[in-house]
């Protein structure tokens, strides 16, 4: 058996398997969750009852959300923004639902609790 022969029936083993994962896994920074002030909730609480109120009046304003995304993985995880027209808000289930870019399916669900802040030309007014 060649030498090259030799050498290529061990290459296949690894001594750590899952090590460059874990590694990577580590390395991998998330950001902290900022907490909201009592003026940042006032105003979120203004702006959300404001297109609450535009959604049960078949208004569907176009926004602009920033909501923080927690990382399934490791504590932290990551601010978003996303911008759609309001589908729906369900305040029992504490959900703001995007159209889908076609305007007909379900589009992206946003958890009430995560979103920090709202923007667009329809609640712009309610800042300070």
């Amino acid at each position: 058996m060649s030498l090259y022969d030799r050498a290529a029936q061990f290459a296949p083993f690894a001594a750590l398997v899952g090590y460059d994962e874990m590694i990577t896994e580590e390395a991998r920074l998330t950001d902290a969750e900022t907490p909201l002030t009592e003026s940042d909730i006032e105003t979120l609480n203004r702006k959300m009852s404001l297109i609450l109120d535009m959604v049960e009046d078949k208004q569907h304003p176009e926004i602009t959300v920033v909501y923080f995304e927690p990382d399934i993985r490791k504590d932290g995880g990551s601010y978003t923004e996303s911008r759609g027209t309001v589908k729906v808000i369900d305040p029992i289930e504490g959900r703001l639902i995007f159209y889908a870019g076609n305007g007909i399916s379900d589009g992206q669900v946003i958890l009430l609790s995560c979103i920090r802040r709202i923007q667009g030309e329809s609640v712009d007014f309610l800042d300070e």
